[in-house]
């Protein structure tokens, strides 16, 4: 009998995941976690994702400011039951109803809620709730359709790769089977509410746990000769990179339990950039690698092995440096920003879409045009550090670019930092013609021009747009001068506004 289920579960990888539309994109979204020492305020949050044109965030909470800042943003946003409300909502109908009017109803539409995790890694965190996990979902879901809201929501939940046993090869992976009374009853509700399978896929602690037999660049999906792929030898499918044996593996799991049509979405998957003695491989160059490449590896619908073309959208985790997790380094680390919006490392991802902006395989920056009329510089440049919201405090006499103290210097600096700002967005490098786009870098010495590190600048829920050629703003009434006559009362102005508005 074991024998044919096996059997059986290795011929399914031929036929189509009928749940699964293969013509449906993948996507790529962020995890939004929270302990950050100094935690961006939600608009600020909102912004960076906006001018980094992401359009999917998973949240470990429902929180109503973040909630709220999203609202008409058009993000598609997945909410999430915490661990410590799963018992209460598990036991009582009634408690799951009241979650989803004060989390949900008052949210939507305004706020694209499109899916909810109901606890994170249960199984392999908090067992002693796994009785009432599915019981959670089955009540949040009902209260769902009575707001007929069921079909616009998926209701889910997180959980952990370890879940799964014997993963390689992947076709003789099952789940453990101590959670069958509960992974059956919770993968026939997927299956038949439409909804998806959330699973945590983390290369780095396999290749970690692995003492050397995952080869590095097995796990940061680098190319691989032929002869160092891994094969499958009951599918005869070839593996090249560890995220796509997992969620083949979660596949076939499910497929020995006689579910072949739940499709999955990845809901964190990263790379720590930074790790103590004990973890050598958690390193700047490492996390641009996995994640660009992951990246990458998903936008182009390249699937996996069982299900080529099949969408496995991911969610990278995380957004931001969390400086105040616990344990070692390298759990402060996974972030692709640090709390000032500042990219971690550059991704290099040409060719994959314009999310995650911060792409400088092709860098530009924005520079005074050469030749541009002084005084249509000066009054960019005014408006650049009033009404643009430009920190140019970098400019100040003592500061690392103050000097060369002219107009032009000073102007390419607010208008690059005003082009990062905005997410270098069309006809954000124009101010009334003055400016231009350059692909060499124009810092020197100690002053570091934004593009040259890759800040987006996206400290603010900006609305100002530079003027251009085409427009008829006079600019600033503030002055902001060159030439040893800055005003201390003008630089006081503009430290003002920054600290504000940026």
């Amino acid at each position: 009998m074991a024998s044919w289920r096996l059997m059986a579960a290795l011929l399914l990888h031929l036929l189509p995941l009928a749940a699964m539309a293969a013509a449906q994109d993948a996507f790529v979204g962020v995890n939004i976690g929270t302990a950050v020492t100094d935690m961006p305020n939600p608009t600020q949050v909102v912004a960076l994702l906006k001018a980094q044109q992401i359009r999917h965030v998973r949240l470990y909470d429902a929180d109503p400011a973040m909630l709220t800042a999203l609202a008409g943003t058009g993000i598609r946003v997945t909410v999430s039951v915490p661990n410590q409300q799963l018992l209460a909502i598990g036991q009582s109908n009634a408690t799951a109803a009241n979650w989803v009017a004060r989390n949900i109803l008052t949210h939507v539409p305004a706020t694209n809620i499109t899916a909810i995790s109901v606890g994170s890694e249960v199984l392999t965190t908090i067992p002693n709730a796994a009785p009432v996990l599915v019981s959670a979902l089955q009540y949040i879901h009902a209260a769902l359709n009575a707001a007929r809201l069921d079909s616009r929501i998926k209701v889910s939940t997180a959980h952990s790769s370890s879940i799964i046993l014997d993963s390689f090869p992947p076709s003789q992976a099952f789940f453990n089977r101590t959670w069958d009374p509960v992974m059956i009853p919770l993968l026939r509700f997927l299956q038949s509410t439409g909804s998806y399978l959330m699973l945590n896929v983390y290369p780095y602690y396999d290749y970690m746990q692995s003492h050397d037999a995952i080869p590095l660049d097995y796990a940061l999906f680098r190319p691989l000769p032929p002869n160092k792929e891994a094969v499958d030898s009951n599918t005869m499918l070839h593996y090249t990179n560890v995220f796509d044996a997992v969620v083949d593996a979660a596949y076939f799991a499910m497929s020995y339990l006689n579910f072949t049509n739940v499709p999955i979405v990845v809901t964190e998957s990263g790379w720590p950039s930074k790790g103590d003695s004990t973890e050598p491989d958690a390193t700047l160059d490492n996390a641009n690698t996995y994640n660009s490449n992951l990246i990458k590896h998903v936008l182009n619908n390249t699937g996996t092995p069982k299900h080529p073309g099949v969408a496995v959208s991911t969610f990278i985790y995380e957004l931001y440096n969390e400086d105040s997790r616990t344990g070692a380094v390298s759990e402060k680390n996974w972030g692709l920003f640090d709390a000032n919006g500042r990219p971690v490392y550059v991704l290099h991802l040409t060719g994959s879409g314009s999310m995650l902006a911060n792409d400088t395989t092709n860098q530009t920056f924005c520079v005074a045009k050469d030749g541009a009329d002084r005084k249509m510089l000066q009054a960019a440049l005014d408006w650049a550090c009033g009404p643009g919201k430009v920190d140019c405090s970098a400019m100040v006499q003592g500061a690392p670019c103050y000097e060369p103290d002219t107009v032009v210097a000073h102007a390419s600096y607010a208008f690059d930092a005003y082009y990062y700002k905005m997410g270098m967005a069309e006809g954000t490098c124009d101010f009334k013609g003055v400016a231009t786009i350059t692909t060499t870098d124009p810092s020197r010495g100690s002053c570091v021009f934004p593009g040259s590190n890759g800040s987006n600048g996206t400290f603010i829920n900006g609305t100002s747009l530079a003027p251009s050629s085409n427009s008829t703003s006079s600019g600033s009434s503030l002055s902001f001068h060159t030439g040893n006559s800055i005003s201390c009362v003008t630089i006081s102005v503009v430290l003002f506004l920054s600290a504000v508005f940026l």
